[in-house]
């Protein structure tokens, strides 16, 4: 039995759901549609990032979220993250919604909703999905991405652009 295409919902630029489509004609012709990306935090701060394999249709080999994926058709948002959590590194825990960022060129046609979890467990990612896990400081992080912004995923740059000047503003509205 052949395996079938993933259907996505298809949105318009307020993320109203208009139509679906399967994966190759949403990604071919360039249609707005949903994802999710969680980025995993351990108790130290650290950020965990996926660099993904060679054989991904989109940014192969590039640096991303520790997870993300795309909504199927008729999944919410919080669904698809907790999905994509256990299918891609085998993690579970209690997400806490930070953004929602409409679909641009650079988010990758996605309307995106960005999670964070903060876990000590041991990631196991799927090897058809990620080469490797690479974890650093969120400093390093955004150091690595300014110095080979070509290494880094599109929608991850303007994620880790928000979060980082978001983190910054927070850090300095609880100092005052």
């Amino acid at each position: 039995m052949a395996v079938s295409e993933e259907v996505f919902d298809v949105c318009d630029e307020n993320d109203r759901v208009i139509a679906t489509a399967p994966r190759s004609r949403v990604h071919a012709e360039r249609l707005l549609h949903r994802a999710v990306h969680v980025f995993v935090f351990n108790s130290r701060g650290e950020l965990l990032l996926q660099r993904r394999s060679a054989t991904k249709d989109e940014a192969p080999l590039k640096l991303t979220s520790s997870c993300s994926g795309h909504l199927g058709a008729g999944e919410d948002y919080e669904q698809a993250a907790h999905r994509e959590m256990q299918e891609e590194i085998e993690l579970s825990g209690s997400l806490e919604f930070l953004h929602k960022f409409p679909a641009t060129v650079e988010t990758a046609y996605e309307h995106t909703v960005l999670y964070r979890l903060v876990s000590d467990s041991e990631p196991q990612p799927d090897p058809a999905e990620i080469l490797r896990m690479e974890t650093m400081s969120l400093a390093e992080a955004k150091q690595r991405m300014i110095d080979d912004p070509a290494d880094f995923s599109s929608p991850l740059r303007v994620l880790l652009d928000w979060y980082v000047e978001h983190s910054q503003r927070s850090s300095t509205e609880e100092s005052r």
